[in-house]
Formats: C-alpha cells, structure tokens, sequence
C-alpha cells in the first residue's frame, strides 16, 4: 500500500471513528467494517482495532471535560465538596461494574469469527425512538410539578444498572453511548446530564478497552498498525480527536434545549437504520 494511500484510509477511519463514538451506530461496528475492507484485516483483528482505536475519542473526551476530572483529582486529594465526591463515586462504580461484565463479554467476541450486530442496533434504535416518546412524556409531568433527576438525584443502584448498560456494549453492534444514555433518560434523568454522565464515563470504559488490547490481543493490533503504518495511526488518532470534540460540543449543547427530542429521534432512525442496512448485508 502506498504511503498517500495508508493516510487517506488514516483519515477515513479516523473520521469514522469519532463519529461513530457519540452516535448509537457502535464505533466498533463501524470499524469493524472500515478497517476490514481498507486494511483487510480479520473479523478479530478488525474488532480490537476498532477498541484500540478509542485513543483518539479519550484525548477528545479528557479536553472537553477537563474540569470535571480536575474536580474528581481535587477529591481524591482531600477536597469537601460534596458535588465532586457524588460525581466521583458515580464515575467508579460504573467503571468498575463496566469492566466486571465488559472484559469477559470482549474476550468471548473476540473469540468467534463474527457476531451478528444489525439486531443490537436495531433495538438501541427502537430504545432511542421510545426515549424520544419519554422525552416528550416527562416534559409533560414536569408541568405537573415532577422533576428530571440529576447526578445528585441518582442512586448506587442506578450507578449499577448505568454500569451494565455500559459493559454490555463490549459486544460488537451494541452503541456504548446510545445504550447508556438510553438507560439514563428511561430513568428521568435530565437529557443533558444523561449525555454529559454517559460521555464522562465513556472516558474510564475506553481506557479500560485500550488497556485491554493491548494486554489481551497485542497481536492483532500489530497486524492492524503494520496495515496502516505508524504515521497513518497517528493521522488517524488526530483526525478522530478532532472530529470527536466537535460532536461532542454539539451533542451536549442540543441535548440541553428543547430540540433534543428531534434528536433523539433522529439519531433512533440512524440506528435502526444502519442495524437494517447491516442485516441486509448478512452482518
């Protein structure tokens, strides 16, 4: 593969990538398929690139919600404030029950030779339509005088359930960030505090799947960078950084206004969308 070749398909995927990351259509998914067609790697070999590739959509994550890790450093060093502490405690436990479940789910899909992924993104989609119903519902009641939770409203028991919506998208074709912020407005939560918890604790799970690969499946992330080449990885990892933080700004920013039930609509229809495009690919 020439040189000029390797970075053009560094940039797609790149790009690929950092969209796919905050959407419900399973950056590994996307990946998956990408990298499978321009690199020509395996089913395997694919999927654990497609988690090596987080890199880039953690450096996006760790700049955009610098303050709130300063705020959590803050606490591990002796800070008070009870706001930090709950944020803290939330961003362990879900972390620590995301990789209980996540890393055996990861090690058996990395064990087959592929996994069907239309059907999870079909049901994301259709959770994501009916959390665009709820949405609407709640304003509603909220006339009425009941109030979306926040952070400081949600129990251990919600970090659990936060934390195995977020293991379970170790699987290929599960959206980590459609199922968790899913899991999050079915619980009332504030649509863009359930984006800013789910993007904040998609920073711990990605580091934990980087983490993973390497230690798990070296050798199929040395096929995978050899395919691209150093500098195409890197070119890649930049334009994913770059594309995540835009979409990330633009995803919290829409989710706190009224809009968000268009889309959460919109962004059901681009999961069920793809889980049927997917599907009619016998994927």
């Amino acid at each position: 593969m020439s040189t000029i070749l390797q970075l053009i398909y560094s940039v797609i995927i790149g790009i690929i990538q950092g969209i796919s990351e905050w959407l419900p259509i399973s950056s590994k998914t996307q990946i998956i398929v990408s990298s499978s067609y321009l690199l020509n790697l395996s089913f395997q070999q694919a999927y654990t690139f497609g988690l090596f590739m987080e890199i880039g959509t953690i450096i996006a994550a760790v700049v955009y919600f610098r303050k709130d890790l300063v705020d959590m450093i803050q606490v591990l060093l002796g800070s008070k404030n009870e706001a930090h502490r709950k944020l803290l405690v939330y961003v362990v436990v879900v972390t620590l029950v995301t990789g209980i479940l996540g890393a055996p789910l990861y090690l058996v899909a990395d064990s087959v030779n592929g996994i069907a992924v239309g059907i999870p993104m079909l049901i994301i989609g259709l959770v994501l339509m009916a959390d665009a119903a709820l949405i609407r519902y709640s304003r509603k009641r909220r006339e009425n005088g009941m109030k979306p939770r926040k952070l400081e409203n949600l129990t251990r028991r919600d970090y659990l359930l936060i934390g195995i919506a977020q293991g379970i998208a170790a699987l290929p074709g599960v959206s980590r960030s459609g199922i968790t912020t899913s899991a999050m407005l079915l619980m009332n939560v504030e649509p863009d505090e359930a984006f800013r918890l789910s993007f904040l604790a998609g920073i711990f799970a990605a580091i934990g799947a980087f983490g993973l690969t390497l230690v798990t499946t070296r050798s199929n992330v040395a096929v995978a960078v050899a395919g691209i080449g150093l500098p195409g990885l890197a070119v890649a990892i930049v334009a994913s950084t770059i594309v995540s933080l835009f979409l990330i700004d633009f995803l919290v920013k829409v989710a706190g206004k009224s809009k968000i039930i268009y889309l959460t609509s919109a962004l059901g229809i681009i999961a069920i969308a793809s889980g049927l495009i997917y599907l009619a690919l016998g994927l």
